[in-house]
Parts: C-alpha cells; structure tokens; sequence
C-alpha cells in the first residue's frame, strides 16, 4: 500500500519502484542477449517462399495476466484461421508461433529474443501489458523488427525513439479518461459529481488514467476525497472500500485490470455504500466475465472508457463476433481478444500495402497511413503512439454499450446507476 500523506489521502504513484527495478533489470538483460543474436533472416524479408509466414507472439497464458492474456491468444487465432481461409498473406499460409511468458518481464525477454534469433519468425505480434511489452518490444526495436501491441497504453512506451513500435488502440493511457471527462462537463451543474475517490492498481497503464482523470476533474471542481494505490497483487479491499464509504464520494474512478475492479465492488457491496457513479478502467470491458463476478444487476450504469464494442458496425467486426460466438459457447467476446485481432489486422494491412516482409517498409507505411479495423481507424505518430478517441461505454440492462461519442454510440441515452442488490 502507498504510504499515507494525510487522512484519506494517498500517495501516488506511476511506476512504483519495484516496477522500474524490474523494467531496468530486464532492459539490461534484453540488451545482453538481443545483441548477442542475429538479424531476422533475409528469407524472412522476401515473401517469396511458399512456406508458412510464422508470427511470433509470447503472451501471459499463466500468472497474474493469464485472463487477459488468453483472451489475446483467442483474437489472434480467429485473425489467423480467418486469413488463411481467405488465401493466406502473400499467398502463404500464416502460422502462429505462441509462446508463455508466464507474466514474467524476464521470460517474456527471453521469448522474443528467441522467436527471433533462433527461430527467424518472419513477423511479431505484442504481448498483453505494458508491464511486458516494454521489455519485448526492446528486443523487438534491437533486432529491427516491427512491433505492434494491443495492449501497452502507458506513456513511458512512446518516449524511448522507437520507430518500429505501433499501440493498435485508439489513444494513449493518459487520454483514455478523456471522453469520460467530456460526457461530465456535458452535463447539467447539478448534475455533475461533487466529490471523488481514486483508488488504483499500480500499473503502469492505470495509474496514467486514473492521475489524469483526477487532474482533469479537478480542473472543473471535483473534489477530491480519497486516493490510494494498491499492489498488482492485492486481492482484500476491505480497507479500501471502508475508507472510501467514509469519504462518501459520488463519484469512484477506479484503475481496475479486472480482479481488482471486481474485488473492490464486492467489498463495497459488503459495506452496502454504493456511489453515484462508478467508473473503472479495464474491468468492465471482460464481458460477462466481469457480470458474473459482481452480479448481472450491479452492473447497471457502470462507466467505463473502451476500444471496442460487439456492435460497432466496423469492418469484419461481425463476423469477427460471429466466430467468437462459435468457438467460445455463444459468448461476447472480451475487449483483450477484439484488441489482438485488431492488431493482426494492422500488420495484415501493412503487409499487404508493402507486398513483402521488409520491416523497415512496413513500419514506414504503418507511419504514412491509416488502418481500418474492427476498433475504427487507427493511425499513429512518428512514436507509435495512435492519435484517435476511446470509446465511453456503460452497462446497460445487462449489456455493455458505447454512449459516446455520438458516431459511435450503440444507445441513445445514459442511464444512472442503480444501487447494488
């Protein structure tokens, strides 16, 4: 737990210092080895074989990340089986070379040093997180081989000269609240929330958000009355949630990955506080993953800011939902598995375009165009960061939907939030 300033007040913190130990120690470890390897093979790069192009991709499929992390896999499978009923890339098949990171920043080093250098895979994938896809996408930059992730909003990912590095989402981590904040201001005076509480996992993505929503709430008037961040791997919040029921804000603004926003709602259930309005990052957007664990009815009116919608009338998002939906029990399919295919998409695309494997041409025209995928059109800045808006979704009835901006929305109104039952 952060160290108290005040009552009710926490400090905040961005990378905690476990966090930066853990980075630095795998950045040097990644120099270490990705130096000691070998470029990509020629072969990789001219698209002439007839043998499989292979894509190398490590993800979480065990550890902390492993929801997320198999929800990913799950996106790029449809992508592959999808594209090779249609013909392949180049005219070749594509295969998918997955590997287990485990949620380790030193496996996932390992992996991608590896997926390159011996196994002269011909095109990367990302990782889930920006916990590991800094540290992969390094060995990915060493080794001049493009890299797109689907997740890894935080900002520290675009400020290192990367030029073959793309985030396949909408907008960095600092802008993700941004939407959220238009839709506060857009209401009536009497309207907005008076008081606020920040509680937030310490991630490098969340805690971005979660700071800039405060700053930017602030800024019209929010008061603050609680903050505090809380370890990747905090699983009790009971002290969370009684602080915060003594605070009595109206409005929570949670940086949730999912077991925490889940967490955290249960123990508020137990304590009988609900709020006016309660907005969190990433745990809502795990479909009914996220209903089955707080409880379809408690879900009514949560906010939160997202890539995708299985309504979104993108191209190939249908049948995209319609093929998650058979393989996965009828399901909907979580916003990490839409995330990855989009991802597949912008390298399919740039492939493409390009007609060869030459990454340094890929990256290039990634840089000089945009991309249409089931998330909407993506387009990025000479960092690699992308350069549109998130989506503002709540569940409604049952069902997640996009409220804002009005282009995008599946409803047409907002509704309030109901007290837990």
């Amino acid at each position: 737990m952060a160290k108290q300033d005040k009552p009710g007040h926490v400090t905040r913190r961005g990378w905690s210092g476990t966090t930066v130990r853990a980075v630095a120690t795998s950045a040097v470890v990644l120099l270490a080895v990705a130096a000691c390897g070998s470029k990509p093979s020629d072969n990789a790069g001219s698209g002439n074989s007839k043998d499989p192009i292979v894509v190398g991709i490590s993800l979480p499929l065990t550890g902390d990340f492993s929801q997320p992390g198999g929800e990913a896999r799950k996106g790029y499978e449809i992508w592959r089986d999808q594209v090779n009923a249609a013909g392949g890339l180049l005219g070749r098949q594509v295969e998918l070379k997955i590997t287990d990171d485990a949620s380790n920043q030193d496996t996932v080093v390992t992996d991608y040093t590896k997926l390159i250098t011996q196994d002269n895979v011909d095109l990367l994938l990302g990782t889930f997180s920006t916990l590991l896809n800094f540290p992969a996408s390094a060995v990915a930059e060493k080794n001049g081989m493009l890299y797109v992730e689907p997740a890894g909003g935080a900002p520290k990912m675009f400020d290192r000269g990367f030029k073959k590095l793309f985030f396949a989402q909408q907008a960095t981590a600092q802008h993700q609240p941004d939407v959220f904040v238009d839709y506060i201001k857009g209401l009536p005076e009497n309207e907005r929330p008076k008081t606020a509480a920040y509680p937030t996992q310490d991630d490098p993505f969340t805690t971005p958000v979660i700071e800039s929503m405060q700053k930017q709430l602030e800024d019209l008037g929010v008061q603050t009355v609680y903050t505090t961040t809380y370890p990747a791997d905090a699983t009790n919040f009971q002290t969370i949630a009684s602080a915060i029921a003594a605070a009595k804000p109206d409005l929570i603004a949670q940086g949730a990955v999912f077991e925490d926003g889940v967490g955290l709602v249960r123990s508020l259930q137990q304590l009988n506080y609900s709020p006016k309005m309660l907005f969190q990052t990433s745990a809502p957007s795990n479909a009914s993953q996220y209903s089955d664990g707080i409880g379809k009815a408690n879900t009514e009116g949560v906010f939160y800011t997202v890539s995708w919608n299985e309504k979104a009338t993108t191209p190939n998002n249908d049948t995209f939902v319609a093929e998650y939906a058979k393989r996965f029990d009828g399901g909907i399919p979580a916003e990490d598995a839409a995330d990855a295919y989009a991802a597949a998409q912008v390298v399919q695309a740039a492939v493409e375009a390009v007609g060869s494997l030459d990454q340094d041409k890929l990256a290039e025209w990634l840089h000089g165009n945009k991309v249409e995928t089931i998330l909407g059109s993506l387009a990025w800045d000479e960092t690699g960061a992308p350069t549109s808006d998130f989506l503002l979704a709540q569940w409604q009835k049952g069902a997640p939907e996009i409220v804002a901006p009005k282009d995008a929305a599946t409803v047409t109104t907002v509704v309030s939030k109901t007290p837990w039952e």
